[in-house]
Formats: structure tokens, C-alpha cells, sequence
């Protein structure tokens, strides 16, 4: 690792393409000097202050310019990588950029690898390894939810959790440690009652960290729901009512659907990913058919089902069973549509609507938001779990704290449950980055962009 940090590196930071300003990124022992070889300004960037920005010129090697240029100087270790660290903001235009990163990787520079700005932030102690993904979180949010919640975890809310907890663990595993160091003078530094309360009070906060991956998910990845039901009852038509617009073809015409309509919305800030669906039924039609066996995909595949009737049709009970099978029922809103042409009509159980004058539509949507959110309750200083690799980490660590609790129980030797406590603690530390390998960092910054 530590030869990693020793290049010196360039990307464009800003998206490629035309636009107002580009932005170039340098981070290394080299990056003052190689900006200074061929940067021209009032002074050497090498003896510029920290956080200073300075206007120039840059000219190529011939001596011909290249563009006016506006160059930020962060110096290490109070930059974000922790390196001296260059910004090169030019006008927007990929051939200057494209021509200044060339003159640079002839100056003792390389091309930065997807998210190795990042990577560096965390080896060089800037952040730590839960921060450190937040930073792809932040960029890839989409809504106003998945922004607080990455921010949060950007700010530390979850290292500062992981790390209460991680001490916690080490300061009992101490007790059990040092009781095996002396375990010929059969001196007993912590009870079984004491460890085993210590044990069971760090279990209880890890579930309760657990229990936030729902909804956290939810947050960071938003909610797929599948629009189902046989033809003609209103799919579409209430899919265009949630996104305000015509999207999807509406007609009389049953199998108008063929295939997947994908859109997204957002409402109080959660993304709902709709999925259109065809009319489920018996068809000949070799697309239609095609069109319905992606439907039963959909289903599979979804958070939530909205399984659509309309008034005029009983429901079909069979479809219902069918749909039951392939989502569960937990996770079906039956919606009652076309409610305008039987206004009286009363069943118990779902969530009557009108597509087409927008009766009901409110309570389609609270109902969609109190299914896919549960009945969890968290402020926006809760630290909640979102990624999959933090609820791995989470789950390996409660598995060793309940073999710790069985080896207690079963008086096991001290070993046995030592053993299980370390594991335990490197699991909360692979969270942070304490514990980690070269093939978690490599996996998890791979799908961070380049310039990042």
C-alpha cells in the first residue's frame, strides 16, 4: 500500500464533454512540480499557501498556449487525499483538457485509477473505509433521503457508532485476555454474569443496527414497485397520474402493454422505481406472451405489488393466488380503480381509486410510502445501515457474540470464547477499514468514477 501512494496521479474530475469549466485533478509528491513545468503565473505553485487559487497560462511544450487557467493549491497533509494536491479549472472544452493531462503524464505523472483520489483519503488516515464509500453514495444520490443519508455516513454518524461499539467489544475481550494470562494464579477478572451482560448489551445495539437496513435501503437504492393486473383495468393511466405526464399508451384496446414501462419518481424523497407491467392473461400472441412472462419477472423482482382491478370486473382470485406466490402477500396493495364509474361501491381490503380524476390517488401514494418505510422511526442523526457489505459485517459480528454467549453458558475455556470475540471485533473493524484486505479496498473503490 505504501507504494501505491508513491505516484503521482491526474484525471479530469469533471464529467467529459463540453461545458463551461473542466476540472483537472492532481494528487502526489509531483503535483506542484509537474503543474509548475508547464504553468505560468505570478508565482511558482511550489511556493504558493495552502488553499490558494492563482490565474495563469498554460503553454505546451512548444511554447504554445493553451488556455487561460485558474489552478487550486492544497498542500498535505491538509488536503482531501492527505498528498499535495493540484485543480486545474480550464474552459470546457475536451481537446484543452485532453491536451494539458497529455503534457502532464510526460511530467513524472500517471492516469489516477477509478476512485484512487478516494483510496488515497483512506489510506493516508483522512477518512475511514465506511466515509470513504459514503463518498460514491453522495455523488450517486438522487433524492433529498439518500442525500441526508449518505451525508450522514460521510460525516461519521456510522464510523462513530462502529467505533463506540468495536470498544466496547475490546474493552471486554481485555477481561477474558487478561484472565487467560494469569489463569495459573486462578485470578478472575470479569464474572460470567458481568461478560455475558457486556455481550448481550453490544448484540442488542448491533440488531438495533441491523434492524435499519430496510429502511436504509429504501433511502439509498429506492423502492421498486410492480404495476399488475389483468388488461384494461388502469395500469398505465395510473402510472401517467403518479408521474404527471402521458408516459404510457392508454387504450381499450386489451395488450396494449407489451413490454416493461420504466420510470422513477420521487415523493417526499423516496424513489419509486414504477414498473408498467402487461396484462396478465391467457395469450397467442408470441410478443404479448413475451410482454407477460416479463410481467411475472416484475413481480419477482419487486418491493412492492400493486395488483389493479377496476369496478366492472370481479377479482380474479386465481391471478391473485398466482401473484401471491411469486411476491408474497406482504408485499401486494390491491388497488380498486375506475372508482368515478361506482362511486358507492365499497371492499374491504383495498385502496379504492380513479385514475382518471384523481380519487383516492393521495392515499395510493401514503399507502406506498408507509409500506416500503415499515413502521420505523429514525431522525436524521440515526445512524443507519445501507450497505450490503456494512449488514454483512454487522451480521458475522452477531453470530460470533452468540457463540461467545453459548461458550459462556456451555463454560467453555476462555480460549473458545476469546476467539470468538476478536472475530467479532475485526468484523465491526472491516466496516471502518480497521481490519481490511487489498481485495475489499480494490472491490469496493473499482466502482468509484475516475477523478474521484
Amino acid at each position: 500500500m505504501n507504494n501505491f501512494t508513491e505516484d503521482t496521479i491526474v484525471a479530469l474530475a469533471t464529467p467529459p464533454g463540453i461545458g463551461a469549466i473542466s476540472v483537472i485533478r492532481l494528487s502526489g509528491k509531483q503535483s506542484l512540480k509537474s503543474t509548475d513545468s508547464i504553468f505560468r503565473g505570478k508565482i511558482k505553485l511550489s511556493e504558493a499557501s495552502s488553499h490558494s487559487i492563482h490565474y495563469g497560462r498554460i503553454y505546451s511544450e512548444d511554447n504554445t498556449l493553451i488556455d487561460d487557467v485558474l489552478v487550486s493549491v492544497f498542500k498535505g497533509p491538509n488536503s482531501y487525499t492527505g498528498e499535495d494536491s493540484v485543480e486545474i479549472s480550464t474552459h470546457g472544452s475536451p481537446l484543452i483538457s485532453g491536451k494539458i493531462i497529455e503534457l502532464l503524464l510526460k511530467n513524472d505523472v500517471r492516469l489516477a485509477e477509478p476512485g484512487e483520489f478516494t483510496k488515497r483519503a483512506f489510506l493516508n488516515n483522512r477518512i475511514d473505509l465506511a466515509q470513504a464509500e459514503a463518498v460514491a453514495d453522495v455523488i450517486n444520490s438522487r433524492t433529498e433521503a439518500s442525500l441526508k443519508g449518505a451525508r450522514n455516513q460521510l460525516d461519521g454518524l456510522l464510523s462513530q457508532k462502529v467505533q463506540a461499539l468495536r470498544s466496547d467489544l475490546i474493552n471486554t475481550s481485555s477481561f477474558v485476555e487478561l484472565g487467560l494470562d494469569f489463569a495459573e494464579e486462578d485470578i478472575e477478572f470479569i464474572d460470567n454474569s458481568e461478560l455475558l451482560s457486556r455481550i448481550n448489551k453490544i448484540a442488542a445495539e448491533i440488531e438495533n443496527l441491523l434492524s435499519t437496513y430496510s429502511f436504509g435501503r429504501v433511502i439509498r437504492d429506492g423502492v421498486n414497485v410492480a404495476l399488475v393486473g389483468q388488461p384494461n383495468v388502469g395500469k398505465s393511466s395510473i402510472l401517467n397520474y403518479i408521474l404527471k405526464e402521458s408516459r404510457s399508451i392508454v387504450s381499450k384496446i386489451p395488450g396494449t402493454t407489451r413490454d416493461i414501462i420504466r420510470e422513477e419518481v420521487s415523493i417526499d424523497g423516496i424513489l419509486f422505481k414504477l414498473f408498467d407491467t402487461a396484462g396478465l392473461r391467457l395469450s397467442d400472441d408470441e410478443i404479448e406472451k413475451e410482454g407477460i412472462q416479463r410481467s411475472r419477472e416484475a413481480i419477482k423482482n419487486a418491493d412492492i405489488v400493486l395488483f389493479i382491478r377496476d369496478v366492472e370486473q370481479e377479482i380474479d382470485i386465481n391471478l391473485l393466488n398466482e401473484i401471491s406466490s411469486l411476491a408474497g402477500k406482504e408485499r401486494i396493495i390491491i388497488v380498486l380503480n375506475k372508482i368515478d364509474l361506482n362511486p358507492g361501491l365499497q371492499s374491504e381490503g383495498m385502496v379504492h381509486v380513479s385514475a382518471l380524476t384523481g380519487e383516492g390517488m393521495d392515499k395510493l401514494l401514503e399507502k406506498l410510502k408507509i409500506m416500503s418505510m415499515g413502521s420505523a422511526f429514525y431522525t436524521e442523526k440515526s445512524a443507519v445501515i445501507s450497505n450490503l457489505r456494512h449488514y454483512q459485517c454487522l451480521a458475522k459480528a452477531k453470530d460470533y457474540l452468540a457463540h461467545a454467549v453459548e461458550s459462556i453458558t456451555n463454560k467453555f475455556s476462555g480460549e473458545f470464547i476469546s476467539v470468538d470475540l476478536r472475530n467479532a471485533e475485526n468484523s465491526l473493524g472491516e466496516i471502518i477499514g480497521v481490519v481490511t484486505t487489498d481485495d475489499i479496498l480494490n472491490n469496493i473503490f473499482m466502482n468509484f468514477c475516475i477523478g474521484k
